[in-house]
Formats: structure tokens, sequence, C-alpha cells
């Protein structure tokens, strides 16, 4: 399946949770997800299975002085 990651095309295996999707990019730390539009509680990323066509923004807070 083929879904929007932060603007650039993605192919996925069908049924990779937003938590997989996380883990094989490799962000730890702090960070937010969003898919379609609607931010995506932590609590929600293991049991939000992303479909064809999604469109999944990822960004990590980084602090700053």
């Amino acid at each position: 399946m083929t879904i929007i990651l932060n603007g650039e095309s993605r192919e996925l295996a069908a049924g990779t949770t937003l938590a997989a999707l996380i883990e094989t990019l490799k962000i730890s730390g702090r960070l937010a997800a969003e898919c379609n539009g609607e931010i995506v509680p932590r609590s929600a990323h293991a049991t939000t299975v992303l479909v064809d066509g999604d469109r999944v923004e990822i960004v990590r807070a980084i602090g700053g002085g």
C-alpha cells in the first residue's frame, strides 16, 4: 500500500500500524503524529492501522534555547 509520509510517497506492508512505522523510521523521543489531519495520541499509535492513501505527518520535538 502507499501512504503519504511528511509529503512524500512511501510504500508499506498492508496492516502496518503507526507505531510500527515510527519504529521503522527509528524516531525516538518526543514526537507528534497526525493521520489524515487528526492528531493521534501516543496511546493509540499501536492500534492505529494505516490504510492505502493515508496522509501521515510525524514531527519530532526539538528543544532549543
